[in-house]
């Protein structure tokens, strides 16, 4: 009991361990309500409203991820240090999160309606847009990188890949649809794909320290 709870104050004391740890219990509320939708309806709406308000959470949290994702993108510069230029052009990713976060940001603005924004609809369906670009070239530099490194990969590598390709999962579903698999998955589905993805970003991280250490 004692080294599970200083492994969870160890994730609350970093910002990426508490995004994780919030996301884990954002997508176990909505597998619950999913799961219950007919079993319990009344479960099932109480469970939604927790999973929307730490989803909200989570969303208020990332305005200040701004300045950080433009300080590290204009330090990285063009990718000169790279292997080879398909890599340094992967990795140019992060010019994607620059207009993600401010997208992002006007979306969440425009719902607490600080601004005045005349079609929420297209701002909502480009910040959408943004995270599936972002969570697809993540995957692609993580299979480039695999490619590359077949004789040294571990475990850690293999769960890196699944949890992105899950995200990749989560972020089309949210889509409109008509988009490949866009609005298509269930709320029980979504739940678990989120969950799961969450509980490997967990683990990633107590794995890392647990190597550091």
């Amino acid at each position: 009991m004692g080294m599970f709870t200083s492994q969870i104050c160890g994730l609350i004391d970093s910002y990426g361990g508490r995004d994780v740890l919030m996301e884990a219990l954002c997508q176990s509320a909505k597998l619950v309500a999913g799961y219950q939708a007919k079993r319990n309806p009344d479960l099932a709406q109480r469970c939604a409203t927790v999973s929307s308000k730490i989803s909200a959470a989570r969303s208020t949290l990332r305005l200040i991820d701004d300045l950080p994702v433009i300080q590290y993108t204009l330090e990285y510069g063009l990718g000169d240090d790279e292997p080879d230029r398909i890599t340094a052009v992967l990795v140019m990713s992060n010019a994607v999160d620059v207009l993600f976060y401010p997208i992002e940001t006007i979306c969440w603005l425009a719902e607490h309606k600080v601004l005045d924004v005349r079609n929420k609809a297209v701002w909502s369906y480009v910040s959408s847009i943004f995270s599936v670009l972002s969570a697809y070239l993540s995957l692609v530099r993580t299979l480039r990188t695999f490619s590359q490194n077949q004789d040294k990969l571990n475990r850690q590598d293999a769960v890196s890949l699944a949890r992105i390709s899950l995200d990749l999962i989560h972020a089309v579903s949210i889509l409109p649809r008509g988009y490949l698999w866009g609005g298509k998955l269930s709320t029980l589905q979504l739940g678990a794909i989120g969950t799961l993805s969450a509980g490997l970003g967990i683990y990633q991280i107590l794995a890392s320290r647990k190597l550091n250490h």
